[in-house]
């Protein structure tokens, strides 16, 4: 059926692509969108009241669900698009942006409004383009669907108020959503060589990235046969640790000494669907191997001796038959007793859950992990609610984890879990929020309960930015303006019409999150932990002790000796995590 205008036309590409929803604020430039959207009835649009949530939002339910969608209005509106897209093409989320401007008359004359949506996007998207008639736009349009689904990234289309209104032109070129899943492997003489070096090696660790996550059974079976501990990534974590017997865990920032140790006394490292960010974590004297469905991305980690291109699944379906059982499993065994005496370390604190306000926040995320769905979808704020999930939730096979992984941004974890919420309206939406995190995006809870979302907010309530505050101890700095002075948030939900509670003693956090959890609405969980609950990175080195040591020293230096004891004593608990 023909279109009307550019606006119909374009919602209906945007029906026809699987968009359920256009995360947005309702405003001038949009206007048209926003009738078209109404009149359609197939689409709906998701009030938002910040631009930037509406992009967190439509990047986790791209996440769980292909491909989704925000608008911005001219000028400010789209700028504040800007973050939220950011993550999502860091995250490999297929977003459709529509970047509404000021009229296409006024280009190029500083008219009020105006911005270079060009320029703004370019570094956060895979697709960036304005149309300024009728024809170019279901041309771009549909260019930019496809580029976001298989490049899976942000496709940004600058849209012009007046073109909104116009008569829509019919595309020359095909208007329709192409969807393709090729089988992508090594060439048969590199699968050959891989597994000649495989066998040729008796200490190898696996590691995985969020690209093996729909490679597990074959991951464990490769791990079977080569007698390989199985360590992951944070966003790998969810598709890797369940029903695995030879997982090892995490490394990096958030990780554990097994995952790390195991690597660096490996012979070799075979690094599946991974793109882990920290060169300080990566072994230099092991070989290793890399296998990537993105070839830019072999090598730029660490020096490897051998990369191949391939999906993950894939490629082990085809290197598996090529192998033969292992028979030394020593090295194995090790890397799981090990494990196994970090696991249990890591009870110590939810064996103890802390006191009256001052409740462990390891307790808190080990008891959301025991009782929440076995098909929980969680967001995570960024800091160490990140340090708390990555320890303490478990994988179980149908569970989500959406955080600000490779962006790395504050405030991600209630917006994400706006979009997941609308996504999977069948599955529990747990949200870890930071105090500090909620703070910044505190209007959005409006959009929760303006929609009915039955999501459930968590903070982790220490007042403080807890990670930017271990960031300065270790670097040898005055913790100094990491504090902060929170408001009730209790009060703050019930004031807009949110359920809420506040719990103070650890001997409340069950019932708590039993209650909150049988909720069907949106509650919030204001959770009073320890401020000094500060982990420590499974890998740590002389010159952080010094820091820390230095950073006490100029506390004391500059008379702060109510700092001097607080920091002592935060670093008591540092002093039992290096232990």
């Amino acid at each position: 059926m023909f279109s009307k205008t550019v606006s119909d036309q374009l919602v209906t590409m945007l029906v026809q692509a699987g968009i359920k929803r256009i995360y947005a604020v309702t405003g001038d430039s949009l206007n048209f969108v926003n009738d078209a959207i109404r009149r359609n009835g197939d689409i709906e649009w998701i009030h938002v009241r910040n631009e930037e949530t509406g992009a967190f939002a439509a990047g986790a339910e791209a996440q769980l669900n292909g491909i989704a969608c925000c608008a911005g209005s001219s000028g400010p509106g789209h700028v504040h698009l800007l973050n939220g897209l950011y993550d999502a093409h860091k995250s490999g989320a297929s977003v459709i942006a529509i970047a509404s401007t000021c009229h296409s008359t006024e280009f190029g004359t500083d008219s009020f409004q105006e911005t270079n949506t060009i320029k703004l996007f370019a570094d956060c998207s895979c697709y960036n383009q304005v149309a300024v008639t009728p024809q170019q736009f279901p041309r771009m349009f549909q260019a930019a669907i496809q580029h976001a689904i298989h490049k899976k990234g942000v496709a940004v289309v600058g849209l012009p108020g007046d073109l909104t209104d116009m008569p829509a032109v019919e595309s020359v070129t095909a208007m329709q959503v192409y969807r393709s899943n090729p089988v992508i492997k090594p060439a048969g003489e590199e699968l050959q060589a891989l597994a000649e070096i495989l066998q040729a090696h008796k200490k190898i660790t696996v590691f995985c990235g969020i690209g093996a996550a729909e490679a597990h059974d074959e991951v464990v079976e490769l791990s079977k046969i080569l007698n390989a501990p199985v360590g992951y990534s944070f966003k790998g974590k969810m598709g890797i640790q369940h029903d695995n017997p030879n997982e090892i865990g995490m490394t990096g920032l958030l990780g554990l000494p097994s995952a790390f140790e195991s690597m660096h006394e490996s012979d070799l490292i075979l690094l599946l669907g991974t793109d882990f960010p920290y060169p300080d974590f990566m072994p230099v004297k092991n070989k290793i191997i890399q296998i990537d469905i993105a070839p830019e991305r072999l090598g730029r980690r660490a020096k490897l001796d051998m990369g191949l291109c391939g999906n993950i699944k894939d490629t082990l379906e085809a290197l598996i038959p090529l192998l033969t059982q292992q028979p030394d499993d020593t090295f194995l065994k090790k890397q799981l007793e090990g494990y196994l005496e970090i696991k249990e370390h890591l009870q110590n604190y939810v064996h103890d859950p802390g006191k009256v306000n001052s409740i462990h926040p390891e307790y808190v995320a080990a008891r959301i992990d025991a009782l929440s769905a076995a098909d929980a979808i969680y967001t995570v704020d960024t800091g160490m609610t990140c340090v708390w999930a990555a320890r303490y939730l478990n994988a179980t096979g149908k569970r989500t984890l959406l955080g600000s992984f490779n962006h790395g941004s504050m405030a991600n974890a209630m917006p994400q879990a706006i979009g997941a919420a609308l996504a999977c309206p069948d599955r529990q939406v747990i949200a870890l929020c930071g105090d500090g995190g909620i703070s910044m995006m505190l209007g959005d809870i409006m959009t929760i309960v303006q929609y009915k979302l039955p999501v459930k907010l968590i903070i982790f309530n220490n007042h403080s930015l807890g990670m930017v505050k271990l960031e300065m101890e270790v670097a040898g700095l005055p913790d100094w303006q990491t504090d902060m002075i929170n408001p009730d948030f209790t009060k703050i939900a019930e004031a807009m019409g949110m359920r809420a509670l506040t719990v103070a003693d650890p001997a409340n956090v069950d019932a708590a999150l039993t209650e909150a959890f049988s909720y069907n609405g949106p509650m919030l969980l204001n959770i009073i932990t320890d401020a000094d609950a500060l982990a420590m990175p499974p890998k740590i080195t002389f010159e952080q002790m010094k820091g820390m040591a230095t950073s006490m020293t100029k506390l004391m230096l500059s008379g702060r000796m109510d700092e001097v004891w607080k920091t002592i004593e935060s670093n008591k608990r540092h002093l039992k995590e290096l232990l």
